[in-house]
């Protein structure tokens, strides 16, 4: 399967310039579990708190790389301890907060993003369902009111939501090479590609996983 994937990859890099793909090679993260192309094979990697769509915080790691075509960006936001988090408005807001809105915060996290996208845009040309490795997801081109475009995706796996942006500047490349390269792995390294849409786990509560 993961033969699979890196024919994918190279497809993509095929219909984008020549100049454009060399300049883009893989990028993987053990804490995360990734691989994507990315602009020199790096990224700078800043930890932030995020403010979920409920109102909690959770830690994300946005991984950014600016080159003369734009911004790329993936944000890797890590929703595995909000559960207990949200139990924690529960007892303070003294049974007023249900403990299903818990759950529902992770689950809607790739909607959340793809409104947060849409709310920057002066336009959106694409707006639509898309899934890596049949891992469920959404993919967004827009334009940004300065005339950049955005190419995104949003992807949540394992309690993480994985948000790609690759934000380019008028009259360059699409950012597809980057948006589309996105590969989830396994704990060997290995490029997944789940035998059917039941199989990812996206949710943690308490010690188990929820499909």
């Amino acid at each position: 399967m993961y033969v699979l994937r890196l024919i994918s990859i190279a497809s993509i890099m095929l219909v984008s310039s020549s100049a454009l793909a060399q300049r883009f090679a893989p990028f993987e993260s053990e804490q995360d579990r990734f691989r994507i192309l990315a602009p020199g094979g790096t990224f700078d990697i800043e930890t932030v708190d995020f403010e979920t769509e409920y109102g909690i915080v959770v830690p994300a790691r946005v991984h950014t790389s600016k080159t003369d075509e734009g911004l790329y960006k993936l944000t890797v936001v890590d929703y595995t301890d909000a559960m207990e988090k949200h139990i924690q408005r529960i007892d303070e807001l003294d049974g007023v907060y249900l403990a299903v809105y818990g759950e529902v915060d992770v689950r809607a996290s790739v909607a959340y993003a793809a409104k947060l996208i849409r709310e920057k845009a002066a336009s959106v040309e694409y707006d639509n369902y898309h899934y890596i490795g049949r891992v469920d997801g959404h993919q967004l081109h827009t334009t940004n009111p300065d005339g950049t475009r955005t190419f995104a995706g949003m992807y949540l796996l394992e309690s993480k939501l994985y948000v790609i942006e690759a934000i380019v500047n008028p009259g360059t490349p699409p950012g597809g090479i980057f948006q589309q390269s996105l590969e989830f792995l396994d704990d060997d390294g290995n490029g997944i590609f789940f035998d059917s849409f039941r199989q990812p786990r996206k949710v943690r509560i308490g010690g188990e996983w929820v499909r």
